[in-house]
């Protein structure tokens, strides 16, 4: 499974909070190695609040919603696209997850686990390295709007 797709999605991902990460073909072509690619239909729960998790989901195509429940209500918090990624706040903080992350538009996203991204540490530190820097400046957006602050993940 190719993840050009995925690559061209991050690229052309002109979003405020956009998870820029600029690797040659070679590098995505190593990532992958610790991707795993899920085809996504409508419905689908990729994460659900208050679980341990820290898996980060890379949005190649399809739509997701993220959204809080509580005793009261379900609160939308963003819609992501291709390009989006989710998860990135319980990756860092080893802490459950802040919301629900359902599929709203069938398509693909490409999980990095908490132990995959371990490998890839030691295997490909550099590239490691990339991969945290771009998802803290994820975060570190995603807070400077008062709005997209709730959507960390």
């Amino acid at each position: 499974m190719s993840i050009q797709n995925l690559s061209r999605a991050i690229a052309e991902n002109t979003s405020s909070d956009a998870f820029a990460l600029t690797f040659t073909v070679q590098q995505w072509d190593t990532v992958a190695g610790y991707l795993q690619p899920i085809d996504t239909a409508v419905g689908d729960v990729l994460i659900e609040q208050n679980t341990p998790d820290r898996s980060v989901f890379f949005v190649e195509s399809g739509a997701i919603s993220v959204h809080r429940v509580s005793s009261k209500e379900q609160m939308r918090l963003a819609v992501l696209t291709p390009g989006s990624v989710v998860g990135e706040g319980a990756f860092f903080s080893r802490q459950p997850h802040a919301a629900n992350v359902v599929v709203t538009g069938a398509g693909r996203v490409w999980r990095l686990t908490a132990i995959r991204f371990a490998e890839m540490s030691n295997r490909q530190p550099n590239m490691a390295l990339e991969i945290a820097m771009a998802l803290g400046a994820v975060i570190a957006k995603r807070m400077a709007h008062r709005s997209k602050r709730v959507a960390v993940t």
